[in-house]
């Protein structure tokens, strides 16, 4: 049984390939920012086609292809904080710090509302 791939592990050698085709220059890491919005974008569209929003569509997409969608999102982000922190590594360690920073706020906010 093959070991699943992490998010790390994938940006890893997402980033090996990009940084090998378009080394990161201001204007890549713009990109790979802009990446976001373009994946965002894709993540709309599925909801528009799983919801039957669009009447000329109708259902034109599924639960799955939003999911997935989604997930490229994630990657696009983690791709972004990766070139702009220095690598993966170092991006993990500030979404870490981030995540820290901000759990005690939410804990608060969900032992309010359980009370």
């Amino acid at each position: 049984m093959t070991r699943p791939i992490t998010l790390p592990q994938h940006v890893a050698a997402l980033l090996s390939w990009l940084n090998t085709a378009n080394p990161p220059t201001e204007h890549e890491i713009a990109m790979r920012i802009m990446k976001i919005g373009e994946e965002f974008g894709e993540v709309v569209a599925a909801y528009i086609g799983v919801t039957g929003q669009n009447p000329r569509k109708g259902v034109s997409a599924t639960r799955a292809e939003l999911t997935g969608e989604l997930c490229d999102v994630i990657i696009a982000a983690m791709a972004a904080l990766a070139t702009v922190a220095g690598d993966v590594k170092q991006a993990e360690r500030l979404l870490n710090e981030h995540l820290s920073a901000r759990h005690p706020r939410l804990s608060a906010l969900v032992r309010a509302g359980a009370a």
